[in-house]
């Protein structure tokens, strides 16, 4: 009996394990839509900082990121416990939020003048070279800020992964959650490292003595890193404004009584069109899903503007 129990504990703890492995990976496949958008954010948050302490302020956001995710993870196991029906209305806010991130970033040109912009990278500039502004305060901003943000990202990553395991056993749920925050946060952070010393390595490389021809691949090299910084940084952004619409507008439409059938039925007649209906078909629901979360994120974006100038009107 004890060598059957142990047997069948066994089988138990690998199945529970299975449903974690696969239900991990597409929790981490849906939550990778924001990861673009966290890596950029985050990156960006550590611009204007001293070389040598790029790496100390990045630890001390990761940290402040595991704090996070030690409050998040315990919250939603507790909703999907207690409030189970509040995990949909949560997807479709999460959803909704992303979406409004999204057209927030296409349309900031037009909300914020090129002074703005420039205001700021005047006090980034500023402050690493005015002697007279305390950096250390200044250091622990960032940083705060960058938590900030960390916690709104985070957020957005566990209730998107709730919604996965969301009929799941606690085990299940508890495994997938706790997996996603350590992968997201080493992923993001580690990357996030790697990002903001690509121009610290350009400049070592080309900054190497000799003539030989491994010193001028080297040469070569770091050159390449300082142009590629900052079109990673750009390439970055883009795809995760891009990756924002199609999750959010696809946790959108997915919660929306209707949407998700009328994007199925598009779906299968674009599969009996001549010669491409194969491509047509695959293309059909990412395409709808982003257009929905383009148009979401438009509305959205114009009830919190209209919603700010009244208030600041009363304000005021």
């Amino acid at each position: 009996m004890a060598g059957t129990s142990l047997l069948a504990l066994i089988d138990d703890i690998a199945t529970i394990l299975d449903d974690v492995a696969v239900l991990t990976k597409v929790a981490t496949k849906k939550t990778a839509g924001v990861l673009g958008d966290d890596l950029a954010l985050n990156a960006q948050q550590v611009s204007g900082v001293n070389a040598d302490r790029e790496l100390p302020v990045v630890w001390a956001v990761a940290v402040g990121s595991m704090r996070n995710k030690a409050i998040l993870v315990p919250a939603a196991l507790a909703i999907s416990i207690f409030a189970p029906v509040a995990v949909t209305p949560l997807l479709m806010i999460g959803g909704a939020y992303l979406c409004f991130e999204g057209f927030e970033k296409l349309a900031h040109k037009f909300l914020h003048s090129q002074a703005e912009d420039d205001a700021h990278h005047a006090e980034l500039a500023h402050a690493l070279a005015d002697p007279s502004v305390d950096l250390v305060a200044y250091e622990k901003e960032k940083i705060k800020g960058a938590v900030r943000t960390d916690f709104i990202l985070s957020a957005e990553i566990i209730v998107i992964a709730l919604g996965t395991v969301a009929t799941a056993p606690l085990a299940t749920k508890v495994a997938v959650l706790v997996g996603i925050a350590l992968i997201m946060t080493v992923g993001v952070y580690g990357l996030v490292a790697g990002i903001v010393k690509l121009d610290d390595a350009g400049f070592y490389l080309m900054k190497r003595q000799g003539q030989d021809a491994l010193t001028r691949i080297g040469k070569g090299f770091g050159a390449l890193l300082l142009k590629a910084a900052p079109l990673l940084m750009k390439g970055l952004a883009v795809a995760g404004t891009v990756a924002m619409f199609l999750v959010g507008g696809g946790i959108l439409t997915h919660g929306l009584p209707g949407a998700h059938e009328v994007i199925e039925s598009v779906e299968h007649s674009m599969a009996g069109v001549p010669a491409i209906g194969g491509v047509l078909q695959a293309l059909t629901p990412p395409v709808l899903n982003g257009l929905a979360g383009v148009l979401a994120g438009a509305v959205v974006l114009a009830v919190v503007t209209v919603a700010q100038r009244l208030f600041g009107k009363k304000g005021g």
